[in-house]
């Protein structure tokens, strides 16, 4: 597990009076992130040349392809100079393993930043801020999350575990790629890859089936891209049940009746909504630490991200 994974991430949100008005959007979720990232800011509209204070930005046309204007002065058209940027540092910046970005912004916003017809009135669904959507287009596998959306205790805890293996996977990319390093990667990462979308789970172990007939620097970025897409998908309730049932069967012949059936009650209330995932997640530790299991011990599932973040208590 990397130490502090470096993470792009809008400069309003660290408190840098960097907005139109002279103002910021300091946010309390990300200082306390702070203490396990290295945070690297970034202010694209301040970036291309726009003052503070200065006068607002907002995207009109196609949902799909906006342009970035002046909310009053339509003369003034930053597309270009916006996406520019975006690209520039999603290629410069090739160390984050991660970004969070300023919701609703028409720079930094990733989904539904009001986009305004020819009427004056904002399409419905409306559509992506341009550093975002350029930033997102170049770096397509980074974990990209917006601040409002990391309140939500599902939606954190599931961007926080994609950053610590996207630097999980960019260590092993930097000792260099071989096809024993990828399966390694794969299986330590194998029961967590299940709880988030058990399909790919078969389907990578397929991709992974024949490694001996490839080059490991071409099947490790599309095994890498597959993986990144599984992980996007929440883990559910019912998904991290059927894992902690996998994980528990390794203990089945080393603990009694007694504390098989707690265990599996534990699982069954936690599946039901009665207790939160770090309740059967610690007594199974609990029992790892007695019974010790070499393949277990490995597995990134059981800690995917630091303790002390506690993001699995509210999920």
């Amino acid at each position: 597990m990397a130490s502090r994974p470096r993470i792009g991430i809008s400069a309003c949100l660290l408190g840098a009076a960097v907005r139109y008005n002279g103002g910021h959007k300091a946010s309390s979720l990300c200082d306390r992130l702070a203490e396990h990232f290295e945070f690297v800011p970034l202010c694209p509209e301040t970036a291309i040349g726009l003052g503070i204070p200065r006068a607002p930005i907002r995207l009109v046309g196609d949902p799909a392809a906006p342009r970035a204007v002046g909310s009053r002065d339509p003369g003034l058209d930053v597309t270009e100079a916006l996406a520019d940027y975006g690209t520039r540092m999603a290629q410069r910046l090739d160390d984050l393993s991660g970004f969070i970005f300023m919701q609703r912004s028409p720079s930094c916003g990733m989904q539904r930043v009001k986009v305004y017809r020819d009427n004056g009135y904002p399409t419905e669904g409306g559509g992506s801020g341009v550093f975002a959507q350029a930033f997102r287009a170049a770096r397509p596998d980074l974990p990209m999350e917006e601040e409002g959306r990391l309140h939500d205790p599902v939606l954190r805890e599931n961007f926080v575990t994609r950053v610590y293996v996207c630097a999980d996977w960019d260590a092993l990319c930097r000792d260099g790629l071989s096809r024993g390093a990828i399966l390694d990667f794969h299986a330590r990462h194998k029961y967590l890859l299940m709880a988030n979308d058990p399909d790919s789970y078969k389907t990578l172990g397929h991709l992974l089936g024949d490694i001996g007939q490839h080059d490991p620097a071409q099947l490790g970025p599309r095994y890498f891209s597959r993986l990144m897409a599984a992980l996007g998908k929440c883990a559910t309730r019912g998904t991290h049940s059927n894992v902690l049932q996998h994980l528990s069967g390794y203990l089945k012949r080393a603990l009694d009746g007694g504390d098989r059936r707690e265990l599996r009650q534990l699982i069954d209330q936690y599946r039901d909504g009665v207790v939160p995932l770090v309740v059967p997640l610690t007594l199974l530790k609990h029992h790892l630490r007695q019974h010790p299991d070499d393949y277990l011990a490995r597995q990134v599932y059981l800690q995917p991200h630091p303790e002390t973040l506690s993001l699995r208590n509210a999920i």
